[in-house]
């Protein structure tokens, strides 16, 4: 019998040589379609890429556990960055792609608690157990970003800003790629930067 194995991937962090997986999910490049998904959010509502085009959505890899998101709702940047999406109609997604056992698991219970207890806005957030969606980006890190236009393509595929770093102090002085990003597609422009090198806690997934 074939038993599940779970991958450890890592972008921007070091990693003993035993925990490099051997075999890497390849990431979704800028300019090609985004994978559909359908997934329950935190209230168990099942949600669908697809039933979002014709708006701008940004897709933020959550792990509430790691130090490299905790700086960005500790900042306040993380909030400021979902509220500005909502004021310009840009659909803010978190996923929380951690199996059960692992850092950052949530319940929808616990993800409702979390982001109201850090006075969070995403559209919603999406409970991604199973790595569905994790594997089909082949997401890497906790807080990577993926921005997809209206028309379904992926636009921008990296870090949260420039400066990979667990320190508070370091958000305002960092370039804010996915901002930069977020704000450039839903006007329909090209991003200055398509693609970036994501940082943050790696993401454990369950392989299929």
């Amino acid at each position: 019998m074939l038993m599940s194995r779970r991958t450890t991937l890592a972008a921007g962090l070091a990693l003993p040589a035993a925990a490099i997986p051997f075999a890497a999910h390849a990431t979704v490049a800028p300019g090609t379609q985004a994978p559909d998904f359908t997934l329950p959010d935190q209230d168990g509502t099942a949600r669908s890429l697809s039933a979002l085009r014709g708006r701008t959505v940004v897709i933020q890899w959550e792990n509430f556990e790691c130090p490299f998101v905790r700086k960005h709702y500790t900042s306040s940047n993380m909030q400021n960055l979902q509220r500005e999406a909502a004021a310009k109609g840009i659909t803010w997604i978190s996923m929380a792609s951690s199996p059960e056992g692992e850092q950052g698991h949530v319940t929808g219970a616990r993800a409702r608690e979390l982001t109201a207890s850090r006075q969070a806005a995403p559209a919603f957030v999406l409970l991604d157990h199973r790595s569905v969606a994790a594997r089909a980006y082949g997401a890497t890190v906790t807080p990577q970003i993926i921005v997809i236009d209206a028309q379904g393509i992926i636009r921008y595929n990296g870090a949260i800003d420039s400066i990979r770093s667990t320190r508070v102090e370091d958000v305002a002085r960092a370039e804010t790629w996915a901002k930069d990003a977020m704000i450039a597609v839903s006007e329909g422009r090209a991003p200055a930067r398509a693609s970036t090198p994501p940082y943050g806690c790696a993401i454990k997934y369950i392989d299929a």
